[in-house]
């Protein structure tokens, strides 16, 4: 009997976490946002409930050559213009500006995939209906990141005033 109680409860701890269901666009842009190159990629809540204090991030590996001549598989943070939100519960756009101080500045199509670059993102917040961590994480390879590409607008206006998402345009891009 105890046997089946602890058999019971650990089935039960399995299946009642909660998963994120967050959904990522199949490629990342670079493209310019306000007059600066941009690195873009988009994420969506597949949820019908909110995520809270949802968190961002967002890190950049690739090869170095260090000044000693070694090799080494170096991993950099990447700023974002906003690493969190109180409520994630569409859609949310995430921005690297590529400025000087950034790890993709001066880099090239060419030289991400020479230098085989990728990009992991990690999301995690606060599920709320279960006030559980729910944990998220996606990677973009060298090729999946598009340069002088933009993403279509997914947000469009019913004729009585209401927004909504089309998710059908979600990994659509444009030259």
């Amino acid at each position: 009997m105890v046997g089946i109680a602890v058999m019971t409860g650990l089935a039960f701890a399995r299946f009642s976490r909660p998963t994120a269901r967050v959904l990522f666009s199949r490629v990342a842009v670079i493209t310019p946002h306000n007059a600066m190159p941009t690195l873009i990629f988009r994420t969506a809540n597949q949820r019908r409930n909110m995520i809270l204090e949802a968190q961002m991030r967002v890190y950049l590996m690739r090869d170095d050559i260090t000044l000693e001549g070694q090799f080494i598989r170096r991993l950099y943070d990447l700023k974002l213009l906003r690493n969190q939100t109180p409520s994630f519960t569409l859609s949310w756009s995430v921005m690297h500006i590529i400025d000087e101080f950034s790890p993709l500045y001066g880099m090239t199509a060419e030289s991400l995939t020479q230098t085989n670059t990728m990009l992991i993102i990690s999301l995690s917040g606060i599920d709320e209906t279960v006030t559980q961590v729910v944990h998220a994480r996606h990677s973009y390879a060298a090729n999946e990141i598009l340069w002088n590409n933009q993403f279509v607008d997914i947000f469009h206006h019913t004729p009585d005033g209401h927004r909504y998402i089309d998710y059908n345009r979600f990994h659509d891009v444009l030259p």
